[in-house]
């Protein structure tokens, strides 16, 4: 019975790609401590485990959401063909309540949080469920999924502080076109696939030289906007200046690995590149906060 429920557990586990909470979690956890040092809040284990919580029930919904509306597509895609609901090792009705749970358990937790984080969870839901049709739409669905990942570090903030803060604000934008650029990046992988069962993408719209360049703009934005986050909190120094720039060096590093005529690297880029820079970029910052 034990080893079913952990075989059954770890299909889960692969369904919603935990390991991707390292794009999005070491940003909240900044938004957190941000509040804390910088917002007048106080310290909370309660609430730095309400948090914690919070982000794993969104990101729970979203990944479950978004591999159940796109069962059919992920089935005719060779990269995805062997996810868990095409190859039947979840079934849809497994799935989708999984996403109800997960959504119930993340509005019960945010009002655990406080009156206003109960009332922003069904917004956040809307984007973080909604992100995952977009690609039927607009060539502008990387910057759902930066929207659904850059709300993470306000989202924290707000938990503690109760409001938002510029550095909050910054923090999200931040993230948001971090994010949405990687996507961009991701989504060559699937050009072709996507231009066939017509996708909208960028790289599908302008072409795969045009989608670099976008992204490569989109991760050169981050680059002011690191320095402005700098000069809204007052306490920063040199550890915080030493995070940021690994974090800008290693946003530059994919654009070098990542060519038009050579994606082999792709999955270096998004995923080694990407879950180092957040990690790193949070433990630096956080411990400027401290020292």
């Amino acid at each position: 019975m034990a080893a079913r429920f952990i075989e059954k557990a770890a299909k889960f586990f692969s369904l919603v790609r935990f390991s991707h909470t390292l794009f999005a979690l070491p940003f909240a956890l900044i938004g957190f401590f941000l509040a804390i040092t910088q917002g007048a809040g106080e310290f909370s284990f309660r609430l730095f485990v309400l948090i914690l919580l919070a982000m794993v029930f969104a990101r729970n919904s979203a990944m479950g959401f978004n591999r159940l509306v796109d069962k059919k597509i992920d089935a005719k895609n060779p990269r995805t063909a062997t996810r868990e609901l095409p190859a039947s090792r979840l079934t849809s009705r497994s799935v989708l309540f999984f996403i109800v749970i997960n959504a119930a358990l993340f509005v019960v937790v945010a009002g655990m949080i406080n009156r206003v984080t109960l009332f922003l969870s069904i917004p956040a839901l809307v984007i973080l469920l909604g992100y995952s049709y977009l690609k039927r739409f607009t060539a502008l669905s990387h910057y759902g999924v930066g929207l659904a990942l850059g709300i993470a570090p306000s989202a924290a903030y707000i938990s503690v502080a109760g409001n938002l803060s510029t550095a909050a604000m910054l923090l999200s934008v931040i993230v948001f076109l971090w994010s949405g650029s990687f996507d961009i990046l991701y989504s060559l992988s699937d050009e072709e696939f996507d231009r066939k069962e017509g996708l909208h993408s960028i790289p599908v719209s302008l072409g795969r030289r045009a989608a670099l360049a976008i992204s490569a703009a989109g991760h050169f934005l981050v680059l002011p906007l690191l320095f402005l986050l700098y000069r809204a909190c007052p306490g920063f120094g040199p550890v915080y200046i030493a995070g940021a720039s690994i974090f800008s060096l290693l946003l530059i590093h994919q654009h070098t690995i990542v060519k038009a005529g050579d994606i082999s690297r792709l999955n270096e880029a998004f995923f080694t590149s990407n879950g180092v820079a957040s990690v790193i970029f949070a433990m630096f910052t956080i411990a400027d906060f401290y020292i």
